[in-house]
């Protein structure tokens, strides 16, 4: 099968025709240099994958014929929410991409006291680029949906903005943390959810560590050496899809 994989929108499938965008047939044609009769795998964002062959293509649009259809094979079972400090620009993509990578459900920006950024909203041009990020990094990486990116919260409203959690961890070096491990010990492998808090580099506060706490959330170390934030968020986010059964081959 293919490896060139495209997620189209639900309104782009017709029957057992499928039409990709504008920009998605010039990389068909131009990039890719592909033809009628070539196969292509394109994903609806729902959790399926379709094996298409190809029927026109041409600078502006191009379209193909389902010729089979399953389960996408890379989604993760457990819904990850990973809430991370707002970072400046090339730090907060990096994390984007590789969380996706990974198999990050959802992508929550915070604010935090210690973060260096502080707008309260992120501007549409901003939000497209998050989304392509992430789209093309969950078709690279065989995912079967594009990972969600809610609006900007504070920290001091994660807690009542975001409920429904069968656990919530927080990352902070203290003497109170436990392992990942044990955190998760008794959760449900299954259709689990877990919100993951990744703090900006200063890590957070000891009032935002408390509250979190307060609010049921669990305080975990990431062992002796001290990250940042960035290589906090990737280690700590495939650390719980691991203990969680998810890094299975």
């Amino acid at each position: 099968m293919s490896t060139n994989r495209f997620f189209v929108a639900t309104a782009d499938f017709a029957g057992d025709e499928v039409r990709l965008s504008r920009e998605q047939a010039r990389q068909v044609q131009q990039v890719l240099r592909l033809g009628p009769g070539d196969m292509i795998a394109v994903l609806d964002g729902q959790g399926m994958e379709y094996d298409v062959r190809l029927t026109t293509v041409g600078k502006s649009e191009a379209a193909g014929q389902i010729a089979a259809r399953r389960p996408a094979a890379g989604e993760p079972a457990v819904e990850l929410t990973l809430f991370q400090s707002l970072l400046i620009r090339e730090k907060f993509e990096w994390v984007l991409q590789k969380g996706t990578e990974v198999g990050v459900a959802q992508f929550v920006p915070v604010l935090t006291s210690r973060g260096i950024v502080r707008t309260k909203e992120i501007d549409e041009g901003k939000l497209d680029r998050w989304r392509r990020i992430v789209t093309e990094a969950a078709e690279q990486s065989h995912r079967g949906r594009v990972p969600r990116i809610e609006p900007i919260v504070p920290f001091a409203e994660v807690f009542t903005r975001f409920v429904g959690f069968h656990r919530w961890l927080i990352a902070a070096p203290a003497p109170e943390t436990t392992t990942l491990r044990d955190a998760l010990r008794d959760m449900p492998g299954q259709d689990a959810s877990v919100a993951l808090l990744i703090g900006p580099e200063g890590g957070f506060t000891d009032e935002e560590v408390a509250l979190a706490r307060a609010q049921g959330a669990l305080a975990v170390g990431l062992g002796p050496r001290i990250m940042r934030t960035e290589t906090a968020a990737t280690v700590a986010s495939a650390l719980v899809l691991y203990e969680l059964g998810e890094m299975e081959p």
